[in-house]
């Protein structure tokens, strides 16, 4: 069941309840103890999955922590102005993480979704020092989800703001990187490796994981990123940047360069 062809902006925020139906349906058939985080998603009404295909991908990184007492943040709570619609991805995130504090970050005012282990904070993700305020409230972070205005200005000052404060061992996860080709979100269909771009930027520290085999008479810049994102994962209109220790040593200069 898909709602791709609908006309009726009405139906993405609020799917039919057969639409629901057939995905908690599917998503607990070979699941019957512990929820999937598909079955989260279905149960509390996040687009993460059904509209979008997240929840397939994510456990494959997340699962391992599931237990364990992480702080998780995520920008954008949905909703857009009304302070009571959104808030299911939050609520998704407390049941699939059952030791964790979650925090909230929205442009508008959504403190009526604050709950036990849900903190909702209130700021503007273009704004660096905004971001340095909600960190300084979180502090260390093990998760980060950019679900927040998909402009790719702002997912890069975001990225920028708050990698640093993950740590090591934490993911990075950027949704909806389908705006990177959009104009109207500051993106292009034409130059796809531009840096300004989300996806054009992520592209960039591809070479960064491989900053040791780069020669030095290279004119690439290292970047502030390339001894600390250990893996990236790329799947359809999401990415996944884990933290950790990117240095794992170079090919020898005799490889590189060959006999002198």
């Amino acid at each position: 069941m898909e709602l791709r062809d609908s006309g009726n902006i009405e139906s993405f925020r609020r799917p039919p309840v057969a639409f629901a139906a057939t995905q908690r349906l599917l998503a607990t058939l070979d699941h019957r103890d512990q929820p999937t985080l598909t079955e989260l998603a279905s149960r509390h009404e996040s687009d993460k999955w059904g509209i979008h295909q997240y929840t397939q991908h994510y456990p494959r990184y997340l699962e391992p922590l599931r237990d364990r007492p992480l702080t998780i943040l995520e920008i954008g709570i949905g909703g857009f102005d009304n302070p009571t619609a959104g808030g299911a991805s939050l609520r998704m995130w407390k049941h699939y993480f059952p030791r964790a504090t979650i925090y909230g970050v929205d442009v508008h005012d959504k403190t009526p979704h604050a709950q036990q282990r849900i903190h909702i904070l209130r700021a503007d993700q273009s704004d660096p020092q905004a971001l340095a305020e909600v960190v300084a409230r979180t502090g260390p972070l093990d998760i980060v989800i950019d679900d927040g205005s998909h402009q790719n200005a702002h997912v890069l000052t975001t990225f920028r703001t708050l990698f640093p404060h993950v740590r090591d061992g934490g993911y990075y996860a950027i949704e909806d990187l389908q705006t990177s080709y959009w104009p109207r979100f500051g993106g292009t269909s034409e130059d796809f490796n531009s840096p300004h771009t989300s996806l054009g930027f992520l592209k960039t520290l591809v070479d960064g994981l491989n900053h040791e085999e780069v020669l030095t008479s290279s004119p690439r810049d290292r970047a502030p990123t390339d001894r600390s994102v250990r893996s990236l994962h790329f799947h359809h209109n999401l990415a996944i940047i884990e933290k950790g220790v990117n240095l794992e040593g170079g090919g020898p200069d005799w490889v590189r360069y060959g006999p002198r």
